[in-house]
């Protein structure tokens, strides 16, 4: 079957694009030139991209740049996109053109040629809606596309926040559960002295609260907006009151508290706001990693290892031991995190890269961290469900090995020096009997005195 055609024209010459589709002769392009990864734009970087192009419709029209026909053609077509139509048509690969210049062109091609048909013409009939004299009017990709990763970003932003807060409130839910539930701490991987399960649990809570907290303060400077900036922050063609009606227009679209630029100079040369918050997402991950690190340590066993918690089985472990369950979650979670890491270094380095008077990096900054938010939100909804709300607690071997611990001897050293006590806890391992026994066998301390300072739940400190 012979797919129709058409002829399309730009600076460089002429191109057969597919008859149907909404894209056109640069977009074409950018599909020939960067056959690179297969992956397109983030949905969020989409809409953010089309809110932009909505929002300077209705700035042009208000200053009298654009007549009524071609505006309602613009908006009604960015209105279709934004409710979910056309997605198919942004096909431009996230290695691409620096700046993100073939994004944006995609963007403005597949407005312009629905917003002909809307006008009853045919697509590539730009005498009717123009990708760059009516749907990009007033902008350059250096003001829309880093604006568009701002929108994206804080997007993104308001829905990991609601999964770190999904699983904040596991954790909490599992510390209260486990109150009274003594185990034995490890410093060095070493035994060392008793703590409360509930507070170790409630300490993976505080973490994940404390960022949270800082992701979202770290959305402040996203607000800022320099639409109106076009090409190096100097607003040429564009009209002066372009910049500051177009962002009215986008926080009213997207209920976002946005301003435009104090410096639209500053604002385009720097993408420092980028690399500030993929570096909370990354210290996050370290972060989680070490939490799920811990969970693996805790629950290893069942029979030759720790087995202080149980994880919920999800699946079989093995493709060659029957029976064998392996901490699938955590694992998946821990790899998402190195991944998150990698990601910010591209991040740091393509920030670092921007010169003079343009960031020409910025297609990588925003893959990146498109990329890192929506595989920490997953991996955040996963573990939360599939694993932490499923863990249970193995009370007899938590305090089991809390009693039997050597570190133990820390609580008798005011009371018999911290050289007897060391001897204590030396021969007490190397005769295999507790703390407790050996202080009584000795006739150290009381019986009353040694239950007292041996209360392991007073010792885990579950009620400071």
């Amino acid at each position: 079957m012979v797919r129709e055609i058409r002829v399309e024209r730009d600076t460089l010459g002429e191109k057969e694009v597919p008859a149907d589709a909404y894209y056109g002769i640069e977009t074409l392009r950018a599909i020939e030139n960067f056959p690179i990864s297969g992956r397109r734009a983030h949905p969020f970087l989409i809409k953010a991209m089309v809110a932009i192009k909505k929002a300077a419709c209705l700035a042009n029209r208000s200053i009298g740049l654009i007549d009524e026909k071609i505006s309602y053609a613009i908006l009604t077509a960015c209105d279709e996109i934004l409710a979910g139509n056309l997605s198919d048509q942004f096909v431009v690969d996230v290695f691409q053109a620096g700046a993100g210049t073939s994004f944006n062109m995609n963007v403005n091609e597949v407005i312009a040629n629905r917003a002909i048909e809307i006008l009853g013409g045919k697509r590539g009939d730009y005498r009717i809606v123009h990708p760059h004299d009516h749907v990009n009017m007033g902008q350059s990709t250096n003001d829309t596309f880093p604006s568009a990763m701002k929108i994206a970003s804080i997007m993104h932003t308001n829905r990991l926040a609601d999964a770190m807060n999904g699983l904040e409130e596991a954790l909490s839910e599992k510390a209260i559960g486990f109150r009274g539930i003594v185990k034995v701490a490890r410093t060095h991987l070493q035994d060392a002295v008793p703590i409360s399960l509930s507070r170790v649990f409630g300490g993976y809570a505080l973490t994940v609260k404390k960022h949270r907290d800082l992701i979202l303060r770290a959305r402040d400077p996203l607000y800022e907006m320099n639409l109106g900036a076009t090409a190096a922050g100097t607003s040429v063609g564009a009209h002066p009151e372009f910049g500051k009606r177009c962002v009215e227009f986008l926080r009213e679209i997207t209920s976002f508290p946005l301003r435009s630029a104090e410096d639209l100079v500053e604002v385009t040369q720097s993408m420092a706001c980028f690399s500030n918050l993929s570096s909370i997402l990354k210290n996050f991950s370290l972060e989680l990693t070490r939490i799920c690190n811990d969970l693996r340590l805790m629950s290893s066993g069942p029979r030759a290892g720790l087995a202080e918690i149980r994880l919920p089985a999800v699946q079989p472990g093995s493709s060659l031991m029957p029976g064998k369950i392996n901490p699938s979650i955590v694992e998946m979670v821990n790899m998402v995190c190195y991944q998150v890491v990698g990601n910010d270094l591209a991040v740091s380095m393509a920030v670092q890269a921007g010169q003079l008077d343009l960031n020409a990096m910025m297609p990588s900054i925003a893959h990146n961290l498109m990329d890192s938010f929506e595989i920490m939100r997953n991996a955040l909804y996963t573990l939360t469900e599939k694993c932490i709300k499923g863990i249970t607690a193995n009370r007899e071997i938590c305090e089991r090995y809390a009693e039997m611990s050597i570190a133990l001897a820390t609580i008798f050293s005011p009371y018999i020096g911290y050289d007897k006590a060391a001897a204590i806890a030396k021969e007490a391992l190397e005769r295999g009997i507790s703390i407790r026994e050996l202080v009584k066998e000795r006739g150290l301390l009381s019986q009353e005195q040694i239950d007292d300072l041996m209360d392991l739940k007073k010792l885990s400190g579950e009620n400071r």
